[in-house]
């Protein structure tokens, strides 16, 4: 949760999926009938726990179930969701399902539900042993409520509050509880000195904004900021968002501003200022989601670092030294973020790149992006695993070296998301994940790089490896201020992430929290580029009809 320049608080939101299940040619568990069939849904929670987290109704004899009871999720893209379908013949009325029999069950993550939409796996019961020919079909669909209200504002003649200046007037907007308390749902930014401010156009999603109910009675306050939080009210007025909705149509809508400390004491008080409707529509607002389940690929490419500031591999100092496990740093980040991009990439095929080394057989230049299999006609690794086994395989082959740019690896991604972003079509997206030690040396180049690709489909994740300072990839970032190029272009959008790996060594579920830390961005990334481009989702294909 970020707060806006002024401090007020912004509203982050949560996509839910809704789960369909259907099963075929179940096990007959029960003497002289079919079984009576129940489907619950299970989250790891790690190693070889779960967690129930609903189920479907239990149907009585059948063996090819569909369940109207619909199982709810909340979705996180930053996290890979384990999940377990396990169906189960009811035959009593107790809710542990210990005492039932188990008919098979399904392992698999959300992402891939959610990328694949309708998903068909075989059964298996205990240590893969298959439940006979029985299947379970799961569908996923989103629940999200996705319009929102579009609204700007403005007010003329406020009061004077400010002794010495003008007022300061922002708007804080309240919806009605159930239980008649208002409650916050949105606070315009400040306009300094003004009493006759036009507030920015601003968007707030329907559900938050007014329970996606637009007779719900709304609340508006006009207040004077005041530094040490004492803000002023200057007035109030109630309305809801049907009666905003007539701005859409040209009518003029306006508001008595009305303190109500004044309207006591004053017979002739009309009003503290009058506030208007300038514009006010209701937009749909398309999420990750609607994009991912509309067709749209997250592509996958990783650049690795193999500069001679890493150390030797041969010695245990080194960042690229194989620990007996077979892992290193490098490979920890790489699982930790690959395995849940690796969801969204239909083929699963990635290209995978080095940088910083000299290459057999003559070692002589540096290389500033060579493919990680050898072979650049074709860099592609088949999925995660594909790519640690081509870094193993490489890593004793080459030398470390240097300098470390990045603006070479970044400029060829960008120019295949640039190509994809001629279709005009919300089809492809671009991850590029860099993993380095930090000593970056060409920072003014990858500065303007990153700042061309914030205009194309490409987020970018930094993983700092080692105990290096990392002032250089905070700067990228650009979290603490807006990132510029050379020239004093600045970003279109913030499409870089960038944590350093050690903040993760002794957290519980180091891969998961890492994960989590350097995706959590991408969802919005995603959509605010397609946003930018008007580019809205594509519908879902329906599912093909299954054959006879």
């Amino acid at each position: 949760m970020k707060l806006s320049t002024t401090g007020f608080q912004m509203t982050d939101c949560v996509s839910k999926v809704e789960l369909t299940v259907t099963c075929s040619n179940l096990l007959d568990k029960d003497v002289g009938s079919k079984s009576d069939p129940l489907c619950a849904l299970l989250q790891s929670t790690g190693g070889d726990k779960w967690t129930e987290l609903c189920r479907t109704e239990h149907l009585n004899n059948t063996s090819d179930p569909a369940f109207s009871q619909r199982l709810r999720i909340d979705y996180h893209f930053e996290s890979v969701q384990n999940l377990k379908l396990a169906v189960y013949d009811i035959d009593n009325s107790s809710s542990d399902l210990g005492d039932d029999d188990f008919l098979g069950g399904v392992e698999l993550t959300l992402g891939q539900i959610v990328s694949s939409k309708t998903v068909t796996r075989p059964l298996q019961l205990k240590k893969g042993k298959p439940a006979g020919k029985g299947t379970l079909t799961v569908t996923a669909e989103e629940i999200k409520d996705n319009r929102a209200i579009e609204l700007e504002l403005e007010a003329k003649n406020l009061d004077k509050k400010d002794t010495f200046g003008k007022s300061d007037p922002f708007l804080e907007f309240f919806k009605q509880g159930d239980d008649g308390k208002w409650l916050l749902v949105h606070r315009t930014e400040v306009v300094k000195n003004n009493l006759s401010p036009s507030w920015k156009k601003f968007t707030v999603p329907l559900q938050t904004f007014c329970s996606s109910d637009l007779e719900r009675p709304l609340k508006v306050d006009c207040s004077d900021y005041d530094n040490d939080g004492t803000h002023d009210l200057i007035g109030s007025f109630t309305t809801k968002v049907s009666e905003l909705q007539k701005a859409a149509s040209g009518s003029l809508v306006s508001f008595d501003c009305i303190h109500p400390e004044k309207q006591k004491k004053k017979k002739s008080y009309k009003n503290s200022g009058v506030v208007s409707v300038k514009k006010c529509k209701l937009v749909t607002q398309h999420t990750f989601l609607n994009y991912v389940m509309g067709g749209c690929q997250v592509n996958f490419t990783v650049g690795i670092d193999f500069t001679g500031s890493n150390g030797n591999p041969s010695s245990p100092n080194s960042l690229h030294f194989m620990s007996p496990d077979g892992l290193n740093q490098y490979l920890s980040a790489l699982w930790s973020v690959g395995q849940v991009v690796q969801d969204y990439d239909t083929d699963k095929l990635f290209p995978a790149f080095g940088f910083g080394a000299k290459l057999p057989p003559d070692y002589q230049a540096a290389h500033h992006e060579f493919a990680l299999n050898f072979n650049p006609a074709n860099p592609y690794c088949q999925g995660v695993q594909g790519i640690v086994e081509a870094y193993r395989m490489v890593l004793p082959q080459i030398r470390l070296s240097g300098p470390t740019n990045f603006s070479p690896i970044i400029s060829h991604v960008a120019s295949i998301a640039a190509t994809a972003a001629q279709s005009n079509s919300p089809s492809q997206y671009f991850v590029l994940l860099i993993l380095t030690d930090g000593e970056i040396t060409d920072l003014d180049q990858t500065r303007d790089a990153i700042v061309r690709a914030s205009r194309l489909p490409l987020s970018i994740i930094i993983i700092g490896v080692g105990p290096a300072d990392f002032k250089a990839m905070e700067l990228l970032d650009g979290d603490d201020g807006v990132l510029r190029s050379t020239v004093g272009e600045a970003v279109a959008r913030d499409i870089v992430q960038f944590v350093p790996f050690r903040e993760f060594k002794d957290v519980i579920a180091p891969a998961a929290a890492l994960a989590k830390s350097v995706l959590a961005e991408v969802p919005n990334q995603l959509v605010s580029y397609f946003k930018m481009r008007g580019l809205e989702p594509l519908k879902p294909q329906a599912a093909p009809a299954p054959k006879p």
